[in-house]
């Protein structure tokens, strides 16, 4: 079966090109000219030649292909697929966005299964940096699914000797892992951008990971995901390291420095989402709060590391 990666990204771009997929769209008809004859996303994968059998084009309606991943931001996703529902339908989805969409409250599957009801969906999320995917380093991620057959038939399409796919059919407990470890990444970022230490990045990623169960178990997910890849898997890596851009947000804002505008960074909308959506269910998740203030201004770093500190003493 024929893939196409829509969203050409670094993550879509490397998808690209360890998948043997036919085709990349991009949105950007120059970018995509240049990436046709130049063969390399210079913008956002500097480095990594295309496959001579890539074909990449800005027009949707070229895209031919039966099995579709979604590359495409998660504030975007809804509006995406609503544009494009008659090109999308009949095909199978593969979303790889994390997140949790502002106005609905749920993640890129959910947001799908409302627009197309019918289409069959994935999920790919889990530990991963596109530049490793996409130099062949070894990758494990989860692929997940409510549909068995569906998603025994992708993770042997999609496996790569590189890139290990491992199935689960908790939607929601792997989509909420994605997301909201972005939120407790930019978290660690403040955390050593305001010099408050290695100790202190330890003990806001086990707080925040208790956060997530928190979240996750209240609306159905299962333990055994948040233990997974695309809970705890993908926390370790991005609260740990730079290539995150989340972790580099947090940085920048724990330094009082301005973080580039033109990157994406998923947990910043994702923290306001999951927010409201805590209170709305009684749930006390502080770091995802203070995430929340920091990135809307409604809370200084002296106001943030304070509300922390001082909350009342009790069991873990």
């Amino acid at each position: 079966m024929s893939i196409a990666i829509l969203g050409a990204g670094a993550f879509g771009t490397a998808l690209a090109c360890t998948l043997d997929a036919t085709q990349l769209w991009c949105r950007d008809p120059d970018q995509a000219a240049y990436m046709q004859t130049g063969r390399e996303n210079t913008d956002r994968l500097p480095g990594v030649r295309l496959p001579a059998s890539l074909r990449v084009t800005s027009d949707l309606a070229q895209v031919q292909a039966d099995i579709v991943l979604l590359a495409i931001p998660m504030q975007q996703t809804r509006s995406f697929v609503e544009t494009n529902r008659a090109h999308l339908a009949g095909r199978t989805l593969v979303a790889c966005a994390k997140g949790v969409d502002l106005d609905l409250m749920i993640g890129p599957v959910g947001v799908i299964r409302t627009i197309l009801p019918q289409t069959g969906v994935a999920l790919l999320t889990g530990p991963s940096f596109a530049e490793d995917i996409a130099r062949g380093l070894p990758t494990a991620l989860t692929l997940a699914c409510a549909d068995k057959g569906l998603g025994h038939m992708l993770q042997e399409r999609l496996s790569t000797p590189t890139l290990r796919l491992y199935r689960n059919s908790d939607v929601i407990g792997a989509e909420l892992g994605g997301a909201l470890k972005n939120v407790i990444a930019i978290a660690a970022g403040v955390t050593i951008g305001a010099g408050l230490g290695e100790s202190a990045r330890a003990a806001l990623m086990a707080r925040g990971y208790a956060e997530m169960q928190r979240l996750a178990l209240s609306l159905g997910a299962q333990t055994a995901t948040l233990a997974g890849l695309s809970g705890l898997g993908d926390l370790i890596l991005t609260c740990g390291s730079e290539k995150s851009r989340n972790f580099r947000y947090g940085l920048a804002l724990g330094q009082g420095l301005e973080f580039d505008r033109t990157t994406t960074v998923e947990g910043v909308a994702t923290a306001r989402a999951v927010a409201r959506l805590a209170q709305a269910r009684g749930l006390d998740m502080p770091i995802t709060r203070m995430v929340a203030a920091l990135t809307e201004g409604r809370l200084s770093l002296t106001e943030a590391r304070a509300a922390l500190l001082t909350r009342p003493l009790t069991d873990e």
